[in-house]
C-alpha cells in the first residue's frame, strides 16, 4: 500500500467574483523513501495541492471532492484533532520564503522546541536537546548559541536550513517540500537541495518536491506529476517524463530551457498565457495554447490513458497516435471530425 494517495482532488477558493477552481481532478501516490516531483508555471495548483494534504487552506479554500489517504486513513473530512496530530508529526512542509516563515519576534530556539513540545512527549529539556541536535544535522554552527539568536541574526540560506530541522524535528513520513530553494541565489540552492537528499537518504523519509524548476526535479526525484490549471497532464517516472513526454504542455515546459552552448539561439517559450481559473473551458485546459489542438481537444478533457506501466498522461494525442498505429490513416482523420 502507497504511503499516500490522492484521488480525484478538486479544491477551490470561493470568492466574489466566483468560484476559482484551484485543483481539479488531481490524483497521485507517494511510495515510502520515495521522492515526488510536481512541477508546473505558478498558478498551476502545485502549493494548493500541498496545502490541501496539510488542510491548511486558506478561509475561503476547501476540498469539494476527491480522497487524501495516509496510511490508509482518510484524511478528507477527518477532522481538525486528527489533523493536528497528522501536522509537523506525520506529515511536515517547508515554505518558499524562509524571510517570512520564521516569526521574527521569538527566538530560533523557541520556535523550534515549540514544534518539539506540541508533537511529542518529550520535556522541555529534552526538547531543547534534540532542537540543538536538529540544527546541528542541518550543518548550523555553534548550534546552542544560535539557539538564543532570533531570525533576523540568520541569512536566507541558514533559515532555510532552520526550517528543514524544524520540519524534521518530529520525524515525519512525509516531507512536503514548497519551493525551499526560490528565494536563494544559486549557490545555497544547491547547498540547500544537497542536504536535503542527505537526509532523505538518512532518515528515510518521503518527499513531496513542489517547483517550477525542471532542474531541481531531475536531480532530486523518482517521479514527476506534471500540472497546468489545476489539472495533471502527465505523471510518470523522471526518465518516462524526460525522455518520453506525452503531453503538449510538458514537451513545452522542456523545449523552453535553456541549454549549455545556446548562446545567441532563439528560446522557445510556450506561446499563449495561463488561462482564467474563473472560467475554465470544456476542454482541455491547455487546447488554447497548444500548437497540436485538435477538434476534441476544445470540446472533451482527455481520461488519462496508460502509457506503459510507468507512465500516465491526459492527451487526445495519445489516443490518434495509437489509432493511427491500428487502423488507416483515412479512418483516424474521419474520426478526428467527427468529434467536432
Amino acid at each position: 500500500m502507497a504511503l499516500l494517495e490522492v484521488k480525484d482532488l478538486h479544491t477551490s477558493f470561493f470568492t466574489d467574483a466566483g468560484e476559482v477552481k484551484a485543483v481539479n481532478g488531481v490524483s497521485f501516490n507517494l511510495d515510502h523513501g520515495k521522492v515526488l516531483g510536481i512541477v508546473g508555471e505558478s498558478g498551476s495548483g502545485k502549493s494548493v495541492t500541498a496545502y490541501s494534504i496539510m488542510q491548511i487552506l486558506a478561509p475561503t479554500g476547501k476540498i469539494v471532492g476527491g480522497s487524501i489517504k495516509l496510511d490508509g486513513q482518510e484524511l478528507v473530512g477527518a477532522g481538525e484533532q486528527v489533523m493536528r496530530n497528522v501536522r509537523g508529526n506525520k506529515v511536515s512542509i517547508i515554505f518558499q520564503d524562509p524571510m517570512t516563515s520564521l516569526n521574527p519576534t521569538l527566538s530560533i530556539g523557541h520556535q523550534l522546541m515549540e514544534a518539539i513540545l506540541l508533537h511529542t512527549d518529550r520535556t522541555r529539556e529534552q526538547a531543547e536537546a534534540r532542537a540543538i541536535e536538529m540544527l546541528s544535522l542541518v550543518n548550523v554552527n555553534e548550534p546552542a548559541k544560535r539557539m538564543k539568536q532570533y531570525p533576523h541574526e540568520f541569512s536566507g540560506g541558514m533559515r532555510q536550513r532552520v526550517m528543514i530541522a524544524m520540519a524534521l524535528a518530529c520525524e515525519p513520513d512525509i516531507l512536503i517540500a514548497d519551493e525551499p530553494t526560490t528565494a536563494l541565489d544559486v549557490t545555497i540552492q544547491a547547498q540547500i537541495l544537497e542536504l536535503m537528499q542527505k537526509l532523505q537518504r538518512e532518515m528515510g523519509m518521503a518527499i513531496i518536491m513542489i517547483t517550477h524548476d525542471l532542474g531541481v526535479v531531475a536531480q532530486m526525484c523518482d517521479e514527476i506529476v506534471v500540472m497546468y490549471a489545476g489539472s495533471y497532464c502527465e505523471r510518470g517516472t523522471a526518465d518516462e517524463i524526460f525522455y518520453n513526454p506525452r503531453h503538449e504542455y510538458t514537451r513545452g515546459l522542456l523545449r523552453s530551457i535553456p541549454t549549455l552552448g545556446s548562446m545567441g539561439q532563439k528560446l522557445h517559450p510556450i506561446t499563449g498565457t495561463p488561462i482564467d481559473l474563473l472560467n475554465l473551458p470544456e476542454g482541455c485546459p491547455f487546447a488554447p495554447r497548444c500548437e497540436k489542438a485538435m477538434k476534441i481537444c476544445i470540446k472533451h478533457p482527455a481520461e488519462s490513458m496508460d502509457i506503459n506501466a510507468f507512465h500516465k498522461a491526459s492527451c487526445w494525442l495519445n489516443v490518434k497516435d495509437l489509432c493511427e498505429k491500428q487502423q488507416p490513416a483515412s479512418v483516424v482523420s474521419a474520426q478526428e471530425g467527427g468529434e467536432a
